[in-house]
């Protein structure tokens, strides 16, 4: 008789948490679908979350820790594994000091509940200060905004989708997303309804998905979003439409002596250089304030540019001087069951710098586009030894090639990754852990950007395997041999955490979370209630958190015009001052709903049909090019050229041209299924290390100036 039964979890391939029904016959998956009794999702599911099937089957997936001899893969047994690595760590270490091992914590770090909460241990032992995260090409600028504004790097408001009627969206594309800082799932039907009670626009080079369905799109110059948000916030204070309502007095200035900031910046002095006319701006700015809930929300697109922290800074202060913020259809502040905004640190930055170029951490990371020069330096604190955690750099981050090139030049390179990738080909020790389903699951990061309170919990779906190891018993193996405990005392506690595990440190944060229950053990939520509570528990729309907004001593929202306005100066010179790029066409990103970043090309079903690593370029560029549909062009930029398909859409901005990012897999040596077939290029191959936002040192990935030929 077949053994049937049905598991239900969250898909953590992305942010948006969906629920999903998984079927298991005998032991294999055949099916998954969404869990249409999810309060959070309702029933929707993307293509990605197949993935997880192919991810947990797949025969290129490694499962034993791998050591290269001679150029050779051979396998190790665990303890062997963890015995090398820590000594050659060490070793590293003891001759060229702590400074001389570097660490790369990649995206699908939050994506793990063991990762989370349990990797530190690892990273304080390692007592290095090159520290690097996909942060700083993604959002950072999201973080400096809020630690500056709210006093803590995690106090992100998020769109209050559900009730908003007027929703104004700078480079965002959650319906290929999924919603990105916004956990959202079931994006598509929320913003329907958000047109169903208003109007839902969008402020983007490229007319996306989201575009097509909006009630208006507006195309924009790459780059020039500061330009647009300044001239509306010029509009706010001319045409007197600044209302801070009952932010007013948690706001610990008066905003009104800011107008003089944006008085230079009308809409007619930038329209030309936006390809947005000054009508448009201004008519936005009416409408926005006409709306009864209102929400301006601005994403990737917005903060991998040259202003990106700027123009994150004025699309925050647009909802401040608007009576958005805090405010029911507005951003909003989440709830979550794990406070893990009391657990981490708020933030810092420039306690120290990066030695080549002096670029300044932020909360204990440097801008990863100083990474390579790190490497291939020669000096003091040179960067002689390299740990993945979770992350390819090489196709993730500012000119690649660079980067593929200095790693080759490292004394010691250590993967914790299940495949061999465009990074991890460089290493010396592969420490593969399990597979998604192989491990329990807790949204313990992307439930404080979610739009609706909720929790849920899933425990493994399949045990781990005897000769598999979870990411975080391989993080404290490491640390445990690298610092050993020496006393009692400290013996006995790193043996209660790793009996708790990420279960029992979860329910511990659960019971000391805002729906615990205090002090009377029988109340409130637990980690028991999760788990019987299979589709998720619903904790409420979200509220406003009237003076619990800031974490700042004084509980007060800090506007710190004199941070983010000093950029102003370069805004000008940029813009006003300087040749604006002449003739060459513009590069920006974009992403498919089918892929992940570079995470899922293994799986055969989703990266199967048209080949999707193309170059979109608009029909009149193309005209003027004499390039064809379909012809295979060389894309240039400083740092290097790829060559790929020409796809003509009119979807495209005169000017600009749009590469996806995360593919590449053309390198020697890595593990792809049907890798000839899919390998695509990397748009990071030309993008340039050394164009950063000078506010938080993220890198500049979009508004690349590029030259394109027919080959």
């Amino acid at each position: 008789m077949s053994a049937s039964k049905t598991h239900f979890r969250t898909c953590n391939l992305c942010e948006a948490m969906c629920g999903i029904a998984i079927k298991v016959d005998d032991g294999v998956i055949t099916s998954i679908k969404g869990d249409e009794d999810d309060s959070f999702s309702r029933g929707h599911i993307c293509p990605k979350a197949i993935a997880l099937k192919d991810l947990y089957e797949d025969p290129d997936r490694i499962r034993r820790p791998l050591h290269k001899v001679d150029g050779e893969w051979q396998e190790l047994s665990w303890d062997d594994a963890l015995d090398k690595v820590a000594a050659r760590i060490a070793s590293l270490q003891a001759e060229h000091g702590n400074d001389a091992f570097g660490v790369y914590l990649g995206n699908p770090n939050v994506h793990n509940t063991g990762s989370i909460l349990m990797s530190g241990g690892l990273l304080r032992t390692l007592k290095t200060k090159n520290k690097f995260s996909a942060t700083s090409v993604d959002q950072l600028p999201h973080h400096i905004v809020c630690w500056k504004l709210f006093g803590h790097q995690l106090r992100i408001p998020v769109p209050d989708i559900d009730n908003t009627d007027h929703f104004l969206m700078f480079g965002a594309n959650p319906l290929a997303s999924n919603g990105s800082i916004m956990s959202v799932a079931d994006v598509k039907q929320r913003l329907k309804d958000v047109r169903k009670r208003g109007k839902l626009v969008v402020v983007d080079p490229r007319r996306t998905a989201t575009a097509e369905l909006a009630d208006a799109h507006h195309f924009v110059r790459p780059g020039s979003d500061v330009l647009v948000l300044l001239a509306m916030l010029n509009v706010l204070f001319s045409d007197d439409l600044v209302n801070t309502g009952s932010l007013t007095e948690h706001l610990d200035q008066d905003p009104a002596h800011l107008a003089a900031s944006f008085a230079e910046f009308s809409p007619e002095k930038v329209a030309p250089l936006t390809g947005m006319s000054a009508e448009v701006i201004r008519t936005m700015v009416h409408d926005f304030c006409a709306a009864s809930q209102p929400v301006m929300y601005g994403r990737l697109g917005v903060s991998v540019q040259e202003f990106g922290t700027l123009t994150q800074y004025l699309i925050m202060l647009f909802n401040i001087l608007t009576g958005r913020l805090d405010s029911v259809g507005g951003l909003m502040f989440t709830k979550p069951a794990v406070d893990i905004l009391a657990q981490s640190g708020r933030g810092h930055m420039g306690r120290y710098h990066s030695r080549v170029r002096g670029l300044p951490e932020f909360n204990g990371e440097l801008p990863v586009a100083t990474l390579a020069e790190e490497i291939t330096t020669p000096g003091a604190g040179q960067i002689k030894g390299m740990m993945l955690i979770a992350g390819n750099p090489v196709l993730s981050t500012p000119n690649g090639e660079q980067l593929d090139r200095a790693f080759e030049k490292l004394d010691l390179l250590v993967a914790v990754d299940f495949y061999i990738n465009e990074s991890s080909r460089h290493a010396d020790f592969i420490l593969p852990p399990v597979s998604p389903l192989e491990r329990e699951h807790y949204d313990v990061t992307f439930n404080v950007l979610a739009v609706r309170n909720n929790a849920r919990y899933a425990e493994a779906l399949f045990p781990r395997p005897k000769d598999g190891r979870h990411d975080w018993e391989i993080l404290l193996g490491l640390r445990d041999r690298l610092q050993p405990a020496h006393s009692l005392k400290e013996k006995l506690a790193r043996n209660t955490i790793r009996r708790m595990g990420p279960s029992g440190l979860l329910n511990v944060l659960l019971r000391k979370g805002p729906y615990g229950g205090g002090k009377n053990p029988f109340a409130g939520l637990s980690l028991n209630k999760l788990k019987k509570s299979p589709h998720g528990v619903d904790l409420g729309a979200l509220k406003p958190a009237s003076g619990a907004i800031s974490h700042h001593a004084d509980r007060k929202v800090h506007l710190e015009p004199a941070f983010f306005l000093k950029d102003l100066a370069r805004v000008n010179t940029r813009f006003f001052n300087r040749d604006t790029g002449g003739d060459k066409l513009l590069l920006i990103g974009r992403r498919d709903v089918r892929s992940n970043n570079s995470w899922l090309h293994n799986s055969h079903r989703l990266v199967k049909g048209k080949d999707r690593c193309t170059v979109l370029i608009n029909p009149e560029d193309a005209r003027h090019l004499n390039i064809q549909d379909g012809q295979q062009l060389r894309v240039s930029s400083r740092v290097g050229s790829i060559e790929l398909a020409a796809a003509i859409s009119d979807e495209m901005m005169l000017g600009v041209v749009s590469i996806p990012h995360g593919w590449g897999h053309h390198r020697s040596g890595t593990r792809w299924l049907e890798a000839e077939a899919h390998a695509g290029v990397s748009v990071n191959d030309l993008t340039d290390e050394m164009h950063l936002d000078e506010l938080s040192g993220n890198a500049v990935l979009n508004g690349v100036p590029v030259t394109l030929q027919a080959i």
